[in-house]
């Protein structure tokens, strides 16, 4: 009689826990990035843009790092993707990623480290994303670049009025890694048996925007520690979810 109360309540304590337990979905995630400059989709070399200042300036290459994708749902609790991706506007191909395997919920926050954490930073040369052929690892540095904009502006005081922001490090007090959270506009119910999209805008004039603005004419080259933390406080807030439909 004993044993098969024993059993009973383990049987039960089985159930329960089989109950409990969420397995991931087989849903996809995918996520997609629009660089814009202001309120006007990013076009690189033949457009003029003016940061805070009114100084013109144009674009001819942004690309950024975004990974560990966190993922909050109602009742607070999150879910981590452990992957990086390179969002190059050169290549359509990257503004659009996707994670897998997304576990079953409603999600109403998410969010990604802009940069490449310490770990991944000590580590060496890797591959894929992190692969130095993709051109943002500083070789003399041992470490990688979390943005890179370059462009040209008339009050530039480099040569070739060149403008050069590559901006980087995870050592403090140059801690040039962001953790961007964003609140979802609607909340995403995540199951089975659809994939979900969302849209997040980057715009690239908050890069020289508040609350560090950056006058050309003085700053028009970023490519170490030095003035790298007030560039990363400006991208922090870089990014927005967009509305549904734009």
């Amino acid at each position: 009689m004993f044993r098969k109360i024993i059993y009973s309540i383990s049987i039960i304590a089985v159930l329960v826990a089989a109950m409990s337990f969420t397995p991931p979905s087989a849903a996809k995630l995918i996520i997609r990035f629009h660089n814009y400059v202001g309120d006007s989709p990013m076009i690189f070399d033949s457009v003029s843009y003016k940061n805070q200042l009114g100084q013109p300036y144009r674009v001819t290459m942004f690309k950024y790092y975004a990974g560990n994708f966190h993922f909050k749902n109602k009742g607070g609790r999150e879910y981590t993707s452990k992957r990086y991706f390179l969002i190059n506007q050169e290549e359509p191909g990257s503004m659009q990623i996707t994670i897998d395997s997304i576990p079953a919920g409603i999600y109403s926050a998410i969010g990604f480290t802009l940069g490449v954490d310490s770990i991944d930073n000590c580590s060496g040369a890797q591959s894929g994303a992190l692969d130095p052929v993709n051109g943002m690892f500083w070789a003399w540095n041992s470490g990688y670049i979390f943005l890179k904009m370059e462009g040209i502006s008339p009050v530039s005081n480099s040569n070739g009025k060149r403008l050069e922001f590559h901006i980087g490090g995870y050592r403090e007090p140059n801690n040039c890694i962001k953790r961007i959270n964003l609140e979802l506009k609607h909340t995403v119910t995540v199951g089975e048996q659809t994939n979900h999209i969302v849209d997040i805008k980057a715009d690239l004039s908050h890069l020289f925007f508040s609350p560090n603005p950056v006058d050309f004419s003085k700053l028009s080259s970023v490519t170490d520690f030095h003035n790298a933390r007030n560039i990363a406080d400006n991208y922090s807030t870089m990014f927005s979810v967009m509305d549904e439909g734009k």
